[in-house]
């Protein structure tokens, strides 16, 4: 009897001692199982996201593919730029005075109004009275009419002391697509310099001496 209960002792010390080590396995199963569910959802997700992006470059592509292509054209200048409050450089009053020209120098019967209040962008405040008339004047003559006027440029001379330009070149007017007059003519810009701001303050053809005398 002693020797049954030293056995059935000793069993029950040996369950006991296997129960910790079979806790610890199941434990261990559940933080694998644990692992393995949180990897799979973060799969999950990345290949959500992953779908998502795919989706979002698809539809970036197709507006680009559909759209017209723009291409926009940088100025190139061949030195640098710069404006100071002591006076206007030569480079800078020749940029200004080619923009200028184009503006002032090209219209279309069809864009009379926006042609006009471009240019008085430009005007300075004490001359805006005086070239607003004259521009409106030209206005009223041609608004309804099929006249257009371009000018090509064939040379310019700058005097940033005097604060005065010229352009010459050839002005063609149009009536429709037929060219009624073609002529090399010299304008004359005067300009205006005030807190880093240049503005035309007057202009005008220069009228050769020997066309004003057979007038």
């Amino acid at each position: 009897m002693a020797f049954a209960a030293g056995v059935h002792r000793h069993e029950a010390d040996t369950a006991l001692a296997l129960s910790p080590a079979r806790g610890v396995t199941h434990m261990l199963a559940d933080i694998a199982h644990e692992r393995s569910q949180a990897l799979l959802k973060q799969r999950n997700m990345l290949a959500v996201l992953v779908l998502t992006l795919i989706g979002l470059m698809m539809v970036i592509i197709m507006m680009f593919v559909s759209r017209d292509r723009e291409i926009v054209l940088q100025p190139v200048l061949s030195r640098p730029l710069t404006i100071s409050s002591a006076g206007v450089t030569a480079e800078y009053l020749e940029m200004v005075t080619r923009d200028t020209s184009i503006i002032v120098l090209n219209r279309s019967s069809e864009a009379l109004d926006y042609w006009m209040n471009e240019v008085l962008k430009i005007v300075h405040p004490s001359a805006y009275g005086l070239v607003k008339a004259d521009l409106v004047k030209i206005v009223t003559e041609q608004k309804g009419s099929d006249v257009s006027q371009s000018f090509l440029m064939s040379g310019m001379k700058v005097d940033p002391k005097k604060l005065t330009s010229e352009v010459s070149g050839t002005v063609t007017t149009f009536v429709g697509k037929k060219v009624i007059s073609s002529a090399k003519r010299t304008f004359q810009f005067r300009w205006s310099y005030a807190g880093l701001t240049l503005s035309m303050s007057g202009f005008g053809e220069i009228v050769p001496i020997d066309k004003e005398a057979g007038q």
